[in-house]
């Protein structure tokens, strides 16, 4: 499930923490229509596993489709995330 997290993360372009405490493997087929909530498809990102999309109209939204098809359902909520911070760049000198 930390894996499925991780993807989820990718596709709806927001942190998505796993509190299933679900430590099994798992098979998922998930069939949702890209929308406003899939920025991660929408910018061409991919995760490294498929994802299959339905044709726009067709299917669920993918909150919709993780609660329908696979019980799961997605909250937003505030929490600690980790952030990388630059502050201060510069050219490699020549050597």
């Amino acid at each position: 499930m930390a894996e499925f997290a991780r993807i989820l993360s990718t596709v709806v372009g927001r942190t998505v923490i796993d509190k299933t405490n679900a430590t099994e493997k798992f098979d998922v087929h998930l069939e949702f229509t890209p929308g406003e909530t899939t920025e991660g498809l929408d910018s061409g990102v991919r995760p490294r596993h498929s994802v299959q999309t339905a044709d726009a109209g067709a299917g669920p939204s993918i909150a919709a489709a993780l609660q329908e098809q696979l019980g799961l359902k997605l909250e937003s909520t505030k929490g600690p995330v980790e952030v990388l911070v630059i502050d201060h760049v510069e050219r490699p000198a020549e050597n």
